[in-house]
């Protein structure tokens, strides 16, 4: 498995920037980058490129809804570019209270527009002609679909630096999950139970896998989870009750009532009456309580919190459930401490593959 670390798009940007050389020299494989309605995470990734020489570059991710296709495939082939071929894109639905209410786009089509996505952007890598003619996206626009049929088909003007790169789904609803088994380098889940995961995605993956080109190669996973080495309890306590907190927000409050995604998944994992609960406590503004409600197995199971020991066992539950990147939040106090836990991490990691 590969170590990666979320960046987050607050705090000192500069700081976070020149600590990644350190995080880099003790072996940290990816960064992850997210764009939800802050700033923008291609301007940071380009920042990121010229901070450093090695760090796969990942964005974590962007909305297929405010960039067209084009746009994201140039987009890709340039931080690639600065990059020397380090450029991961990272896709995702994201939710229409962020896509029509921040972006004032319709949000529609999720799984089609996915895999228009992937078709178009591979085209423009090739430097094929911008002929598409999908159910969603028309290049060149025609007439018939609202243009004045005076676009050109045009082939990308640079020469990429791959003419594939690799491309990642966020998804945790079944259908695109199946998509990302099916068509996507990698697969993005959310609030992942290595333990549970069969339950809530098994079939998804096993119907996606079934009609996936063997050219693809083996879909990648790439798995967030929180980071904190420590035999302290009080230490430990306090770090789950972070992501105690951070899983309440996505199942509690994210989407509308009847319309969360983070919900349904919970509900997936075996889980239901605590996610009607979680979301009723957190809608209601009684956040803590609904932190509260979170089961601690859950928590510990979704994150490597605890002894050296107690995260070489949870190292080998996430490789058996397939994960093959761990995007992994440091919640140690200093840089210095958080750096020197991704070295043990790293050290780790082989050690715990070699346990069967």
């Amino acid at each position: 498995m590969k170590i990666g670390m979320p960046i987050s798009y607050a705090g000192d940007f500069r700081e976070t920037m020149a600590n990644l050389r350190d995080y880099e020299s003790v072996g940290l494989d990816r960064i992850m980058v997210p764009e939800a309605y802050g700033f923008d995470a291609v301007t940071q990734l380009g920042y990121a490129a010229a901070s450093t020489d090695r760090l796969e570059l990942a964005f974590g991710i962007l909305p297929m809804y405010s960039r067209s296709p084009t746009n994201l495939a140039m987009t890709a082939a340039g931080l690639d570019y600065v990059s020397n071929g380090r450029c991961i894109l990272g896709l995702g639905a994201s939710g229409p209270q962020v896509v029509e209410g921040f972006h004032g786009v319709k949000y529609d089509a999720p799984l089609g527009r996915a895999r228009e996505h992937v078709e178009i952007c591979q085209k423009i890598w090739r430097r094929d002609k911008s002929e598409y003619h999908g159910e969603h996206y028309q290049l060149p626009l025609t007439e018939a679909a609202g243009g004045s049929g005076l676009g050109k088909p045009l082939r990308m003007m640079n020469h990429p630096v791959r003419e594939r790169i690799p491309m990642l789904l966020a998804a945790i609803g079944p259908k695109n999950v199946a998509l990302a088994a099916e068509i996507f380098d990698e697969w993005q889940p959310f609030l992942f139970h290595p333990e549970l995961a069969e339950l809530a995605f098994g079939p998804a993956l096993a119907a996606g896998r079934a009609k996936r080109d063997p050219a693809l190669g083996e879909l990648g996973i790439s798995v967030q989870t929180f980071l904190l080495i420590t035999d302290d309890p009080d230490e430990a306590a306090a770090a789950l009750a972070r992501v105690r907190a951070h899983v309440a927000l996505y199942v509690g409050g994210m989407g509308a009532a009847g319309k969360n995604f983070y919900n349904s998944l919970f509900s997936r994992y075996g889980y239901p009456d605590e996610a009607e609960s979680i979301q009723k406590l957190y809608l209601a503004g009684r956040k803590e309580d609904a932190a509260a409600a979170v089961p601690d197995a859950f928590a510990q199971s979704i994150s490597l919190i605890g002894s050296i020991e107690h995260i070489g066992r949870r190292l080998e539950a996430y490789r058996l459930a397939g994960a093959t990147c761990l995007i992994a939040e440091p919640l140690a106090g200093s840089h210095a401490e958080r750096v020197e836990q991704v070295a043990q991490l790293k050290i780790l990691v082989p050690a715990a593959a070699s346990v069967n």
